[in-house]
C-alpha cells in the first residue's frame, strides 16, 4: 500500500491515485488544511475528497488528514458520504498554521493532552477512524496519550 502524505490540491491527488490504480497499488491520500479546514488552495476538505473519487471511480481505499491541528478541521467534519472516506489522522500537535510553523525558529509541540482530546473528539464523530498517528509538533508522547485516549 502507498500513502500519499499532505497533498494540498486535490488535482494531484487524483494524478497520484491513477498511478497507483495503474500498477494495482492501494493507495491512500492524506490531505493537510489550513486552519480554516481548507486546502491551502482554498479548496474545501469535502470537495476535495468528492472531486478525486469521482476521477478516478472512488479508486483510493480511503483518506487521511495530516500536518493540521484536530481543531483546525474539526468544526467541517459533517454527516456527509465524504466523511465516511477519512479512516486516518496524523495531526499536529501545533495549532500553529503552516506559515506560523514554516517561520518558527523552535517547533511547537502543542499539548499533549489537548491533542489527544482533539483525537478524541474526532473518533466520537468519526468512529470508523482506524489510522492514527502525529505530524509536525508530535512525539512519542503525544502518540502514547493519544493511544491511552481511544483505548479506554
Amino acid at each position: 500500500m502507498f500513502t500519499a502524505l499532505t497533498f494540498p490540491p486535490s488535482d494531484e491527488a487524483v494524478g497520484v491515485v491513477r498511478a497507483a490504480e495503474a500498477v494495482r497499488l492501494p493507495i491512500v491520500v492524506s490531505f493537510t488544511v489550513e486552519t480554516n479546514g481548507s486546502l491551502p488552495t482554498g479548496e474545501p476538505l469535502g470537495h476535495a475528497i468528492e472531486a478525486v473519487d469521482a476521477a478516478t471511480n472512488g479508486a483510493a481505499a480511503y483518506f487521511m488528514v495530516n500536518c493540521a491541528h484536530p481543531d483546525h478541521f474539526s468544526n467541517i467534519i459533517a454527516d456527509a458520504a465524504w466523511t465516511r472516506r477519512i479512516h486516518g489522522l496524523r495531526c499536529n500537535a501545533s495549532r500553529m498554521s503552516h506559515a506560523e510553523l514554516d517561520q518558527a525558529q523552535i517547533l511547537d509541540d502543542g499539548d499533549v493532552h489537548e491533542l489527544a482530546d482533539g483525537y478524541l473528539g474526532l473518533v466520537h464523530s468519526m468512529p470508523w477512524l482506524n489510522v492514527f498517528g502525529g505530524c509536525c509538533g508530535s512525539d512519542l508522547r503525544h502518540v502514547t496519550e493519544i493511544a491511552r485516549r481511544l483505548t479506554r
